[in-house]
């Protein structure tokens, strides 16, 4: 299924995109899954599991005897985790449900549900964290990975386009993203964080925390490339919606052609700066 609206994410066809992810953020997930999860947990649920990366991070920080299950509402995505990780156990649900029916599929309160940058695509967001709230046991914790700052990787001017090219490349993403939320079915603003979100759904004890991201300079070919690859994805992404001005998508076009004399690729002052946050409740 493919559609013509630019604001509408068509997961079925992110598939491949969040399997690279998955292994590309191997590390990140491994030493969060192990903060996170106490001595004791049985059940992890990892509520948008994507390409199961952290699913799999949660098997392995968990004791032998625990759970880790990845729930997702895409059959596409399903299917690809559940051939990358056919050990784990993996359930169907929408996030824009009660999550009633998972309650009764996972057969016991949750020790730790994990959502990253799932809840978002939710209509209510408060809803969605209410409901996943509602998986809890007594002590159990919620997390998600919502917000922190975006990733910088380029010089403020490159010599090509008007300077501040990656920020106003954040602005169109910004702006796509307030009306991919506007077009979602039951759409609600949420005029507050997620902080104050965790204890409108009863949780408590809330708290952040963020990871910085810094890659080593000069950065790796390999880093290079990932780089290129992500602002390619974004620009690819934007392209459709029209949020990028015409003289930026230009500059973009010949930054991101391997064949083009302004081609990053051939730079050596990118770099990797980003940090991600992590809100954290816990039920009474």
């Amino acid at each position: 299924m493919t559609s013509d609206d630019p604001y509408t994410v068509v997961w079925s066809e992110q598939t491949a995109h969040l399997g690279r992810l998955a292994g590309e953020e191997s590390g990140w997930y491994a030493a969060t899954a192990a903060a996170l999860v106490r001595p004791g947990d049985r059940l992890a649920v990892d509520v948008g599991c994507g390409g199961a990366g952290m699913t799999r991070a949660l098997a392995t920080a968990l004791d032998p005897e625990g759970r880790a299950v990845g729930v997702d509402g895409e059959p596409a995505i399903l299917a690809a985790a559940k051939e990358r990780a056919p050990h784990l156990e993996f359930l169907a649900a929408d996030l824009d449900g009660d999550l009633s029916d998972l309650r009764a599929a996972l057969g016991e309160p949750a020790d730790l549900v994990w959502a990253s940058a799932s809840v978002h695509h939710a209509g209510d967001q408060q809803a969605a964290v209410d409901a996943l709230a509602s998986l809890l046991g007594a002590g159990g914790r919620l997390a998600l990975a919502e917000g922190g700052l975006p990733a910088r990787h380029l010089p403020w001017d490159l010599g090509v386009g008007e300077p501040g090219l990656e920020v106003r490349l954040d602005a169109a993403q910004d702006r796509w993203f307030a009306s991919m939320r506007a077009g979602l079915p039951g759409s609600v603003r949420m005029p507050y964080g997620w902080s104050e979100c965790l204890r409108r759904a009863g949780l408590t004890g809330v708290k952040a925390r963020t990871t910085l991201f810094e890659r080593e300079l000069p950065l790796t070919d390999a880093e290079v490339n990932r780089v290129l690859d992500k602002l390619a994805h974004r620009v690819d992404h934007l392209r459709p919606a029209g949020l990028l001005d015409p003289a930026d998508l230009d500059a973009w076009d010949q930054l991101l052609d391997s064949a083009a004399t302004a081609w990053l690729g051939l730079r050596d002052d990118l770099y990797w700066l980003e940090a991600r946050t992590i809100h954290i409740g816990q039920t009474p």
